[in-house]
């Protein structure tokens, strides 16, 4: 009894091993290139693998100063109001604290001219995640859009975020919370420009993992709110596949506030899929 006590012992500590090791996980490239979810970033920094034990000696090697990049497309489409949204990012972090990301958005608009957006990322792991703390980072992100911006409104502009992220898994089945609060003079995520006021508002991530290759969660942002301008918020609900170590794929519903309200800017619901892989 002994014997088979020990080896159902490290039977149980082969699967939990192979829990971390054989699918992807977060952060994703998201729409801007940043290491998050679809809208929103998370604290984690791309590239890293923090499941792995730091409190061990380990041998130093190149991943400890550029991590193996990462990237991710994403598609959306919009049609209530005629879009098709196209990005493509790229991100990788440096010394494990210092991530760098590039996005590049093409946004398609029946019977307009097409928009194309830049964002240029940095973000640092202020805080590493413990078994009680949450993973707490500080962003910026500059932008720049091609949209042909109205007098009063600027074609660039830079974002800065607060966040916090924490993987909890002494719950039944393992969680993932996100949150924080972005600085912004974005229209519509900057593609329609950039306020000459700026606002801070709070976006937040749920993700709930019945298996150990699948996430089902919530995604909100806030909209911002300026004196000449009110965007809705943003919403989604997402179902992501771990194919393996090294590939994700995503599929979501999104709303982004009604078309036709004359108080908010809304584009309309739609439906959203992504490509994510890890190197």
């Amino acid at each position: 009894m002994k014997k088979l006590f020990s080896r159902a012992v490290v039977y149980l500590g082969v699967l939990t091993v192979l829990d971390f090791s054989l699918y992807a996980g977060v952060p994703f490239n998201n729409l801007e290139g940043v290491g998050g979810a679809a809208f929103n970033p998370f604290a984690y920094t791309a590239g890293n693998d923090f499941e792995k034990d730091d409190t061990q000696p380990q041998k130093k090697s190149l991943a400890d100063i550029f991590s193996k990049p990462q990237i991710g497309t994403w598609y959306v489409h919009l049609g209530d109001v005629g879009i098709d949204w196209t990005t493509i990012g790229v991100a990788g972090t440096l010394f494990k604290r210092l991530e760098v990301s590039y996005g590049y958005e093409s946004i398609s608009v029946a019977n307009a001219k097409n928009i194309y957006k830049n964002n240029f990322g940095l973000k640092y792991l202020i805080v590493k995640e413990t078994d009680v703390i949450p993973a707490i980072s500080f962003g910026t992100v500059f932008k720049h859009t091609s949209f042909s911006t109205p007098p009063g409104v600027d074609k660039s502009g830079v974002d800065f975020y607060l966040v916090a992220t924490k993987f909890i898994k002494a719950l039944p089945v393992p969680v993932l919370l996100s949150g924080g609060f972005l600085s912004t003079k974005g229209q519509t995520l900057g593609v329609l420009g950039f306020n000459n006021d700026r606002d801070e508002v709070f976006f937040g991530n749920i993700d709930i993992m019945p298996f150990e290759n699948i996430a089902v969660g919530f995604e909100y942002r806030q909209g911002a709110k300026y004196k000449t301008w009110k965007d809705a918020d943003y919403w989604n609900t997402h179902l992501a596949w771990f194919v393996n170590k090294n590939l994700t794929l995503i599929a979501a519903y999104v709303n982004t506030g009604n078309h036709r309200s004359s108080s908010k800017v809304g584009l309309g619901g739609g439906v959203v899929v992504s490509l994510q892989y890890a190197f």
